[in-house]
């Protein structure tokens, strides 16, 4: 099992192709077919580097200028560890996804996005540090499912502004939360109503992901257990301003760590440790 310190290369290879993936998605600058043609590549160059130790093609034209360097490393961490590609290939495809979908129907539809954005990201820390345990997989999953879920409830009106909506059309309309409110700046009850019903089953998630924050040895139960408690402190933050996402945006400060640092002190596992 790798400590911290070793785990930190891999954590690093993982994060600058999931890094770049995003932006790619993201760049707004950009049309979508060239974007999907970006993560093309990006899928081209996973495949090589899971493949083959050799160094892959130079940056092409809109991919980083270190792109080489990112699968090298990335290479030699998904070989020496024997990570499952299927989980980068899920990123990808959620970042595909990002350009290509930008509203969503049904809570299936939102979890299902989640299973692949959020939730590989988590297995593949697990894989990482050592652990191949179904009941830790699911653990991980409803947590990362969470935190994914908690960021599109803070970032409603800024992923709004890049045409995605998040919260399913379904739940909206239940609640008489219209996208014109949103156009023009106002927090309606509508929206406080759906976004207070997405917060209830995001908690419901950090509940039930609660459990790998005690399943895992040393240095890494603490940081999922300052992740957890980070994330329940934004929905907190939703709560208190009645999800008036508009006014400002909930975030986590230097502050919060005062918050954070006693509570991960006082945690009480709620399962068996190791």
């Amino acid at each position: 099992m790798l400590v911290p310190r070793q785990m930190r290369p891999h954590v690093a290879a993982v994060y600058a192709f999931a890094r770049a993936a995003d932006d790619f998605a993201d760049e707004e600058s950009r049309a979508d077919a060239e974007r999907l043609e970006l993560l093309h590549g990006w899928d081209v160059r996973l495949h090589h580097a899971a493949d083959s130790s050799e160094a892959g093609s130079a940056p092409r034209p809109g991919e980083p200028a270190n792109a080489v360097e990112i699968f090298v490393a990335l290479g030699e961490t998904i070989r020496s560890l024997s990570l499952p590609v299927r989980l980068f290939e899920d990123l990808l495809s959620a970042f595909r996804q990002d350009v290509t979908v930008k509203r969503y129907g049904t809570w299936d539809h939102v979890m299902d996005y989640c299973r692949r954005s959020a939730n590989p990201v988590g297995r593949l820390v697990l894989r990482i540090a050592g652990y191949h345990d179904a009941r830790l997989d699911g653990w991980s999953d409803a947590m990362c499912a969470a935190l994914q879920l908690t960021n599109f409830w803070q970032d409603v009106k800024v992923d709004f502004d890049k045409g995605r909506i998040y919260l399913p059309a379904d739940e909206r309309e239940r609640y008489g939360a219209v996208e014109a409110d949103l156009a023009a700046d106002r927090m309606t009850p509508g929206w406080q109503r759906a976004l207070g019903t997405a917060v209830a089953r995001t908690r419901l998630l950090f509940d039930e992901g609660r459990a790998v924050c005690d399943s895992v040895d040393g240095r890494l139960r603490y940081e999922l257990r300052a992740t957890w408690l980070g994330g329940v402190r934004i929905l907190n933050r939703l709560e208190q301003s009645r999800f008036d996402v508009i006014a400002r945006r909930p975030s986590l400060g230097a502050r919060d760590a005062l918050w954070i640092a006693p509570r991960i002190v006082a945690w009480r596992p709620t399962v068996a440790l190791p």
